[in-house]
């Protein structure tokens, strides 16, 4: 289904509330899954960084670094984050655009949340540390951590442990897409809810 824009009449300054020009054609989750369809989904033989072989690859960055891309990961992320959340943020580099967008949309919001990094590999100079931005708020403070793409869970469970031993509490954890592969068992069984905005099946019936 190809969006379709409405003209917008520039003397009325309630049409230009974020998200307009597209929230009256489908809803933001419908309109998530057309562009992961079109953008992020490859069909094919690949292998993942678990090291499994899969016939479908999905490459979220592509989407979030698509301009309506963004913003709909953003308000839909935004969306589903506790009233307690501070800060948002994930691993390097994957989170690192999906932070950004929230971070922006928040403050647009009148709600700013402050974004962190998680590093690769532990800074060797400076400060030393493995989380960056830890400046913006309170040690103790509930975040939430957003992965683009999940599948096993063992990534962010290792990007929570950093996490907590920088001092913060994770209250929830948000990946863009679920490969359905133990991800969300293994995440909630660790004590921590988990939410996916969208789910592999949900790009791929039928391949």
């Amino acid at each position: 289904m190809k969006n379709k824009k409405k003209s917008l009449d520039l003397d009325d300054e309630n049409k230009w509330e974020i998200g307009y020009h597209y929230d009256f054609v489908v809803p933001d989750k419908t309109r998530l899954i057309e562009l992961l369809k079109e953008k992020s989904l490859y069909v094919g033989d690949f292998v993942l960084s678990s090291g499994k072989k899969s016939n479908f690859y999905i490459d979220v960055r592509q989407m979030i670094l698509h301009a309506e891309g963004a913003l709909l990961i953003a308000k839909l992320i935004f969306a589903e984050l506790r009233k307690d959340v501070v800060a948002i943020g994930g691993p390097a580099s994957g989170a690192d655009p999906i932070t950004g967008a929230v971070v922006l949309y928040s403050h647009i919001q009148k709600r700013p949340l402050h974004g962190f990094m998680i590093r690769k590999n532990l800074k060797t100079h400076g400060t030393k540390q493995w989380i960056e931005g830890l400046g913006n708020f309170p040690s103790g403070s509930n975040v939430c951590i957003v992965e683009d793409t999940i599948s096993t869970g063992r990534s962010l469970l290792n990007a929570i442990q950093k996490v907590e031993n920088a001092g913060l509490k994770v209250a929830q954890c948000i990946a863009v897409v679920d490969r359905e592969d133990g991800a969300a068992e293994r995440i909630k069984t660790a004590g921590y809810p988990f939410k996916a905005l969208v789910c592999s099946k949900d790009l791929t019936n039928p391949i």
